[in-house]
C-alpha cells in the first residue's frame, strides 16, 4: 500500500513538473507580408500551411506592427516604442554607425536568464557597426543570417551606395555566429533559413526550453523564386505579383516544414508559435494590403495592420479570431511571462502581457497604441500623384488645431480604443486595387484632400475612408494631447551619416568595422 502511494505521489509530482515546464517559443517573422497576401484573408495566393496552423490557433485581426523593418524588430526585441530608443526615423542602413542602444535589454537576454536555449536564424537589421551590436552579443546562443536587408536570395550579397565614398559596394552579407558564412551561394534563402531552423529543432534537448527566432527574408524584394513555386501562378498577369506569389508559397512551405519538425521532435505539445509580419505589404514589389489604405512605409492601416497569429496546444480557446488590440511590442512581456519571469529593467516597457487576451479571450490590457512620431519623416517611395507631400501651409491655417499643444505638421499617428488620429503627412494614401481587379471596381471613392489632422473610427471604418475630425473635436483634442505627452518622453532621433570605414572592399563582407 505504501509503495503504491509513493508511486502515485511520484506520478502526480511528475505531472505537476510537466505542467509547470516553461514552453518552447518559436517566433516566425515574415518580411513585407501584406494583409491581403494570406489565404485566410481571401487572397488568390495559396497559403495552405499558414491557413491550417492559424486555424488551429488564434488569428489576430486587430494586430499592429510598425510600417518599416527596423522599427518593428526594435520594438519586438525591446518591448518599447521606437521613440524611446531614438529609432523613430527610417531603418538602419549598412554604413550607419549605430544600433539598438546597448543599454536596452533584449528579449533573448530575458529568456536566457530564464533558462532558455536561444537561437536566431534570419534577418537581424538592428545594427552591426561594432561587435557588441551583433545577435550573439545580445542574448542569442547561436546566429545564422543577414545583418542588413534586401539581399540577393541566391548569392546572399547586398549592394549599397556608400555616400561618403561616392561608390556602390556589393558584398556578401551572411554570418554564422560572428564569422562570415561562405559556401551557400546558389541556395535559395527561404529554404536555407528554414533548413537551419529545422536543424536547431532536431538537435535541441527537450529538457531545456527553446527560444527560436526565425526572421525570414521572404517576402522582401528582390523578387526571386525557384520555378517550382512560380509555375502555379501563371494565371497572374502582373509580373511582380506573380513572382511575389511564388515567394509567398515558398515561405508558406517553410513555415509548414518548421511546424512539422517541431512535431517530429516531440516539442510541439509544449510549444507556443507566433507568426507575424514586420510591416504592411510593399505594393511596388507585388504585395497587397487590400482593402486597407496605403502600404509599407505609411501610417495608414495598410502600413501598420499586420498579419499575425498564435498557434499552440497550450491555448485555452484555439480556433478563434481575436479582435483585441495587440501590438508587436507586446510580445516581449508576453513571452517573458510565459517563461515564468518578470522583465526586470530600469527602462519602462511600452508592451503589455497579452497572453490571457490571446489564450483565454480576455479583453486586451492595451487601450492605446502609439504608431510613431517622426519629425524628420520623408516618404522615400511616394505613391503616384503624391510626389509633393502635405505641408503645414496647405491647410493648417484653416484648421482649428493649428495652435494645438502638438505640432500637427509632424508625421505621427496614435490609436485609442476605436479612434485613430493622424497628423502631418502619413505617407502614400492610395487604396491600391484588389489584385486582378481594375481600380474602378476596387476603389470607387476618390480620396478627399489630405489634412494636417485626420480622425478615423477604425472599428467602423478600417479602410480609413471618412475623416470625422470635424465631428469629434474633443476626441481630436484629447489625442493631440496624448501625442504631446508621448513626444515629451521621446529620445532625440539617432540617424547618423554613413561612416566610410564601413566599406568591406571588393572581396569582403558586410559586418562590424568600428
Amino acid at each position: 500500500m505504501a509503495e503504491t502511494l509513493v508511486t502515485v505521489v511520484c506520478l502526480l509530482s511528475s505531472a505537476a513538473l510537466t505542467a509547470a515546464r516553461a514552453p518552447h517559443i518559436v517566433f516566425v517573422l515574415a518580411d513585407d507580408f501584406g494583409w491581403y497576401d494570406v489565404g485566410y484573408h481571401g487572397s488568390e495566393i495559396r497559403t495552405p500551411n499558414l491557413d491550417r496552423v492559424s486555424a488551429g490557433g488564434v488569428r489576430l485581426d486587430n494586430y499592429y506592427v510598425q510600417p518599416i523593418c527596423t522599427p518593428s524588430r526594435n520594438q519586438l526585441m525591446t518591448g518599447r516604442y521606437q521613440i524611446h530608443t531614438g529609432m523613430q526615423h527610417q531603418i538602419i542602413w549598412p554604413c550607419q554607425p549605430y544600433c539598438v542602444p546597448l543599454n536596452e535589454k533584449l528579449l533573448p537576454q530575458y529568456l536566457k536568464e530564464a533558462g532558455y536555449a536561444t537561437h536566431m536564424v534570419g534577418k537581424w537589421h538592428l545594427g552591426m557597426y561594432k561587435k557588441d551590436c551583433l545577435p550573439t552579443r545580445r542574448g542569442f546562443d547561436t546566429y545564422f543570417g543577414y545583418l542588413t536587408g534586401s539581399e540577393d536570395y541566391y548569392t546572399h550579397g547586398h549592394c549599397y551606395p556608400i555616400s561618403a565614398l561616392n561608390l556602390t559596394r556589393c558584398a556578401l552579407d551572411l554570418r554564422e555566429g560572428e564569422e562570415v558564412a561562405t559556401g551557400y551561394k546558389g541556395v535559395y534563402s527561404t529554404e536555407l533559413l528554414s533548413q537551419k531552423a529545422i536543424g536547431i529543432i532536431e538537435k535541441h534537448n527537450s529538457d531545456k526550453p527553446l527560444f527560436l527566432y526565425v526572421a525570414l527574408q521572404a517576402v522582401h524584394a528582390p523578387l526571386q523564386v525557384p520555378e517550382r513555386y512560380l509555375s502555379p501562378y501563371r494565371f497572374i498577369k502582373d509580373t511582380h505579383r506573380r513572382f511575389y506569389a511564388g515567394m509567398v508559397s515558398a515561405m508558406d512551405e517553410a513555415v509548414g516544414n518548421i511546424t512539422l519538425a517541431l512535431q517530429q521532435a516531440g516539442l510541439w505539445e509544449n510549444t507556443v508559435l507566433v507568426f507575424s509580419t514586420d510591416n504592411g505589404g510593399q505594393t511596388l514589389s507585388g504585395g497587397s494590403n487590400w482593402p486597407l489604405r496605403g502600404r509599407k512605409g505609411s501610417l495608414w492601416e495598410g502600413g501598420v495592420r499586420g498579419v499575425g497569429f498564435v498557434a499552440s496546444p497550450l491555448l485555452k480557446r484555439p480556433g478563434t479570431v481575436s479582435r483585441e488590440l495587440i501590438h508587436i511590442s507586446d510580445w516581449l512581456p508576453t513571452l517573458v511571462g510565459l517563461a515564468g519571469a518578470i522583465p526586470n529593467t530600469t527602462n519602462p516597457l511600452d508592451g503589455f502581457n497579452v497572453w490571457n487576451t490571446v489564450s483565454n479571450g480576455f479583453a486586451s490590457p492595451r487601450l492605446e497604441l502609439l504608431h510613431n512620431i517622426d519629425p524628420l519623416f520623408t516618404d522615400i517611395a511616394p505613391c503616384p500623384g503624391r510626389e509633393h507631400q502635405l505641408t503645414l501651409a496647405e491647410g493648417v491655417s484653416r484648421d482649428s488645431w493649428a495652435n494645438s499643444v502638438f505640432n500637427v505638421s509632424i508625421h505621427a499617428a496614435i490609436r485609442s480604443s476605436n479612434w485613430k488620429l493622424l497628423t502631418g503627412f502619413p505617407g502614400c494614401d492610395i487604396w491600391f486595387p484588389r489584385p486582378g481587379f481594375n481600380r474602378s471596381r476596387s476603389s470607387p471613392f476618390k480620396p478627399d484632400p489630405l489634412k494636417p489632422v485626420m480622425l478615423f473610427n477604425i472599428e467602423k471604418d478600417p479602410e480609413e475612408r471618412e475623416d470625422v475630425s470635424a465631428w469629434f473635436p474633443s476626441v481630436v483634442d484629447n489625442l493631440l494631447s496624448r501625442l504631446h505627452q508621448h513626444q515629451k518622453s521621446a529620445l532625440p532621433i539617432n540617424f547618423p551619416d554613413d561612416d566610410p570605414r564601413c566599406d568591406p572592399g571588393p572581396t569582403g563582407a558586410w559586418g562590424p568595422w568600428a
